[in-house]
């Protein structure tokens, strides 16, 4: 069969294929400490579930308008203007199937052939499929473990060309979990200004930061730049709803109408009943927020305990997110306690699934060759066992 080109090329996510090798290896009835997607393990809370609930019994069932009904757009820049102090209007808001999805609308919108979108790695796995499959040419700019893989202003002055278009940042950052101060995004605000070079930035895990510093939208940043700037969030991680596949992009408005009109084309709407669950989400409480972070500190402090004392591990604290990132490229070409000897990650991460039942993520995915990614959104006792095995297979 003759797929399409951009369909040909296409991979498939790293993290969703790790997840499906470790789910073979359960369906024999093997037990497998799966560390590999990012979900957290907490039920949605009870009262977004409630107002799920509600609206199909008040006939929410139904087509919506194709960028999300007026209630949660209103909702989303409420809650926006709480969290960061800054106010979009509903017309600059589209509501969308899931984050991603928000990123394809903004990426498709914005970029075509010849241009760039500039990706700091490490990087989550679908930005690059989502640059190629709008024909665009994803740039990938190196950062290092010793600057704790934040971009700086200097590497994005130079990483910029005459077919740069978008800058596409994610903080806090998944895979690494890496956070950037104020003052560091304001001196990377004003390189991206400078070039009037447009700007993308992923908050979708703005509400699991574990530093003493809040987390900065970039939109606030030198007095406020909304001009050229996307926000993208949703709810999947910081209200525990996944499956409930909404996203949203805060942008000007001639973007957000071209992004809806895209949309309508698509997917017609996002799914009804997740909307108003969305609305209770953001409007309601938001203790249950403060309450999983506080879990996500316990097994974030647990996480680093347990790499600090791998032997030939290194790691950068991470900021936000729930993600270790660690550098296991000491262990390349020598063996392991079982004999086996790995030349690069993904052989670490299969000779850690065949032989300690094991599940990470291998950071060549993520543009980071010799690194490794472990969820930490999961129970202590899992998180326990799992660091116990990886640490049986590593020699001192």
């Amino acid at each position: 069969m003759q797929l399409s080109p951009a369909v040909s090329a296409l991979k498939p996510s790293a993290t969703i294929a790790a997840a499906a090798k470790a789910k073979a290896l359960k369906a024999q009835g093997i037990k497998v400490y799966d560390f590999t997607l990012g979900e957290p393990d907490f039920d949605t809370p009870q009262h977004i579930q409630a107002a799920a609930i509600a609206a199909m019994q008040a006939g929410h069932t139904h087509y919506t308008p194709s960028g999300g009904i007026p209630e949660l757009k209103a909702a989303i820049c409420a809650a926006f203007e709480r969290d960061h102090g800054f106010r979009y209007q509903p017309n600059q808001c589209v509501v969308s199937n899931g984050a991603k999805h928000s990123l394809h609308n903004v990426i498709t919108a914005l970029c075509g052939p010849g241009d760039e979108v500039l990706i700091p790695a490490p990087f989550w796995v679908s930005y690059e499929a989502l640059v190629e499959l709008a024909g665009a040419r994803a740039k990938i700019i190196p950062t290092t473990e010793e600057s704790g893989f934040r971009l700086s202003p200097d590497e994005l002055e130079r990483a910029i060309g005459p077919q740069s278009r978008l800058l596409l940042l994610n903080s806090p950052s998944n895979p690494t979990g890496a956070t950037y101060s104020p003052e560091h995004l304001e001196a990377l605000a004003r390189v991206t200004e400078k070039h009037r070079l447009w700007v993308c930035s992923d908050e979708i895990y703005d509400k699991l930061v574990y530093t003493s510093e809040p987390s900065r939208s970039w939109v606030t940043l030198l007095g406020g730049i909304p001009e050229r700037t996307v926000i993208v969030n949703g709810v999947s991680k910081a209200y525990a709803m996944t499956g409930w596949r909404i996203g949203w992009t805060l942008a000007p408005a001639p973007l957000t109408a071209a992004m809806d009109n895209l949309q309508s084309q698509e997917t017609s709407n996002p799914c009804s009943v997740s909307q108003h669950a969305t609305v209770a989400a953001l409007t309601g409480s938001q203790q249950c927020v403060a309450d999983m972070l506080t879990e996500f500190t316990r097994r974030r402090e647990y996480t680093l305990s347990r790499v600090r004392q791998l032997p030939g591990v290194s790691m950068p604290e991470p900021g936000g997110a729930f993600y270790a990132f660690f550098n296991v490229s000491r262990h390349f070409g020598k063996a392991l306690t079982n004999g086996r000897v790995c030349r690069d990650s993904s052989e670490f991460c299969t000779a850690l699934l065949e032989d300690a039942h094991v599940a990470l993520v291998s950071g060549d995915a993520f543009g980071a060759p010799g690194f490794v990614r472990l969820s930490f959104a999961t129970g202590l006792a899992n998180l326990e066992a799992g660091f116990d095995r990886i640490a049986g297979l590593l020699k001192g």
